[in-house]
C-alpha cells in the first residue's frame, strides 16, 4: 500500500491574510495569492492540501457557519483556477470560554487526526503549516512534522523544508 501524505494548513495568516481576532466577513477574507506556486508544486509532489483551522468566532456568534462555509468554498474556488485541489477543510467550532473544552481547537490534535483517518495518511509523511506555536504542538501530537511561518508569510520560503 502506498504511503499517503499531506500538508495540512492553518488558515487565517497562511491561506488569508490574518486581520486580528477573526475574519467575520466574506468582504474581509483576502487569500494570499503568494502561495499559488509553492501549493501547486506540493501538490504535483504528491501531497493532498487540506485545512486545519480554529474558528472560535463561531462559538462566539461572531460569524455563522454558512459564512464560514462560503469563505472555505471562495478558498476551494481559488485555488481550483490555479490548478490546486484542496480536498477537504477541517474546523473547530468551539472556544473554551464558551463551549468548554474539546479534542480539536489546537493545539490538540483532533482536527489533524481526523484527516489522518479519513484520508488514511501516514503522519510521519504529512507536515502542519501554520503561523502560531499551537499549530507546531498540534502537528507533533498528531505526529507530523510541525512547520511555523510568520503570519503572511510566502510558504516558498519554507519550501525546503518540505522533502
Amino acid at each position: 500500500m502506498d504511503n499517503k501524505k499531506a500538508i495540512f494548513l492553518d488558515r487565517d495568516g497562511v491561506i488569508n491574510k490574518e486581520l486580528g481576532d477573526y475574519v467575520c466577513k466574506m468582504e474581509d477574507f483576502e487569500i494570499l495569492p503568494h502561495n499559488y506556486d509553492t501549493l501547486k508544486e506540493l501538490q504535483e509532489r504528491g501531497y493532498l492540501i487540506l485545512v486545519a483551522t480554529n474558528q472560535g468566532g463561531l462559538a462566539k456568534g461572531w460569524y455563522t457557519e454558512e459564512i464560514l462555509q462560503q469563505m472555505h468554498d471562495h478558498v476551494a474556488q481559488d485555488y481550483l483556477k490555479h490548478g490546486i485541489t484542496v480536498s477537504h477543510f477541517y474546523y473547530c467550532p468551539h472556544h473554551p470560554n464558551f463551549t468548554g473544552e474539546c479534542d480539536c481547537r489546537k493545539p490538540k490534535p483532533g482536527m489533524l487526526l481526523h484527516g489522518i483517518k479519513d484520508f488514511d495518511l501516514t503522519p510521519s509523511l504529512c507536515y502542519f503549516i501554520g503561523d502560531k506555536h499551537t499549530d507546531v504542538e498540534a502537528a507533533e501530537a498528531a505526529g507530523m512534522t510541525g512547520i511555523k511561518i510568520e503570519i503572511d508569510q510566502p510558504l516558498g520560503e519554507i519550501l525546503h523544508l518540505i522533502k
